[in-house]
């Protein structure tokens, strides 16, 4: 997400960055190009002429810190903005309330809802803890119900079945007698959308709203679809008391718009992002880290935090014993490696996260896709047990069979060859005289100290 825009912005502001001054001109042509680049990310105009405005006006009278230069302090002027655009701090569900707790998921049909649901159900039993049920009211769309029986059986939630011939008032309050029966904290109600907003959709969902009177109601809408998602969003929110926005596919918009645009316009917080298909696929949005990532300054606390979740901290431990203890690394842990790293969403998902690497050229960005780390797994798997465990092995004439055998060139199998070597004198540096401990320290200091500066009011 925001790779166009990303990269307009980052080009633009690198070319005042080292200015050893700011005079009217050059910060009237550095804003000319931040509102080409918000355009062109179909950014909502009126959006665009106030974010330009505010940060023209701020930057004329702007005192410099004696850290930054005068371009420095522009682009710390406009990440600022859009942090404060997009809601300068991560906006949570409020589920205090007597259980089960009730979020009503609203939205147009084939936005990926019925999805949404079942990745925020995960997202609140896996990092919350919480014991959540979900029920469908579209009656309407054939094998909307199914749909959800199959997926919340994938994600651990409680189904609670409703029928076809049900109206759907009547189902969201069975729903609820049967999850307060059940102990469910929570309880997620699925409703149909349209094609279309039209009258007689609005006025069912207002009626299950009624009857719900839920903690929390959630728009789930297209992040492809640009500024138009911040105006269908306001057309719920004025049928609706909403609470947040949802922004699924944000993984296939390059262009960001939807995200800032949306809150300008409703004045509702973007409380998650859609980014891929899978029910793990969600994430809370931080606004400061968002407008981090646009900047190309990376999202180190997001990449930490996903680790944390993802990494197999049991392997991870065997490994750096198995590496002081003298034992090497062979191709086997490396193997482990990129599952790791597919585990934490693939390489594209780390790269975009790290600063300054989408400012790498695309040629290089490209030769660091999936596909290159697919094969390499295919290689590994293509090789004896014993070559595996000691790579020294892999001659001529087995680097010949290995490449016949996982359908690639004796040049990819040096290519892996040379790559493993280099990781492992990286796990040796890492791991002698306490480095891993040192690296896991400044990573706790990081976040402390993240934690501690909290949301600017």
């Amino acid at each position: 997400m925001f790779e166009n825009l990303s990269e307009r912005l980052t080009r633009t502001l690198r070319a005042v960055a080292g200015r050893a001054r700011l005079s009217d001109e050059n910060i009237n042509e550095a804003l000319r190009e931040v509102r080409t680049a918000l355009l062109e990310a179909d950014v909502a105009l009126s959006v665009v002429k106030d974010f330009v405005e505010r940060i023209r006006v701020r930057a004329i009278g702007q005192e410099v810190a004696s850290s930054l230069t005068p371009g420095q302090a522009l682009v710390k002027l406009v990440h600022d903005e859009l942090v404060e655009l997009m809601g300068v701090a991560n906006d949570q569900l409020d589920l205090t309330a007597a259980p089960p707790a009730i979020v009503l998921m609203a939205g147009l049909q084939g936005v990926g809802k019925t999805t949404t649901v079942a990745k925020l159900a995960r997202f609140l039993r896996e990092r919350q803890k919480k014991k959540v049920a979900v029920v469908s009211t579209d009656v309407y769309r054939p094998a909307a119900i199914d749909q959800l029986q199959t997926l919340a059986a994938e994600v651990g939630a409680t189904f609670i079945a409703s029928r076809p011939d049900e109206a759907p008032v009547a189902i969201a309050r069975r729903a609820v007698a049967e999850a307060r029966t059940k102990f469910a904290d929570v309880l997620i109600v699925d409703t149909a959308g349209r094609l279309a907003i039209d009258a007689e959709m609005m006025a069912e969902i207002r009626a299950l709203h009624a009857a719900l009177n839920p903690v929390e109601t959630l728009f789930v809408v297209d992040a492809m679809t640009g500024q138009d998602a911040a105006t269908t969003a306001k057309a719920f929110h004025d049928a609706l008391p909403l609470t947040g926005i949802v922004l699924a596919k944000s993984d296939g918009d390059a262009r960001g718009g939807a995200a800032l645009s949306v809150r300008a316009i409703t004045g509702k917080p973007i409380k998650f992002l859609g980014v891929g298909e899978k029910t793990e696929a969600l994430e809370p949005f931080h606004p400061d880290r968002v407008a981090s990532r646009i900047l190309g300054m990376g999202d180190v606390l997001s990449l930490i935090e996903e680790a944390e979740r993802k990494v197999d901290r049991d392997k991870a431990e065997r490994l750096a014993k198995k590496i002081k203890k003298g034992e090497r690394f062979d191709l086997e842990d490396f193997r482990e490696q990129l599952h790791q790293m597919s585990n934490m969403g693939g390489v594209s998902s780390m790269l975009e996260k790290l600063p300054g690497m989408g400012q790498l050229p695309q040629a290089a960005q490209a030769q660091l896709g999936e596909n290159l780390f697919k094969h390499m797994g295919v290689i590994i798997d293509s090789m004896t047990r014993h070559e595996r465990r000691f790579p020294d092995v892999i001659n001529g004439s087995r680097k010949r069979r290995i490449a016949m055998g996982s359908g690639t060139q004796i040049q990819d199998i040096n290519r892996l060859l040379k790559q493993h070597r280099q990781m492992q004198k990286m796990m040796k540096k890492v791991t002698r005289k306490g480095g891993m401990a040192k690296m896991m320290r400044q990573v706790s200091n990081l976040k402390g100290a993240a934690v501690n500066r909290g949301p600017r009011g």
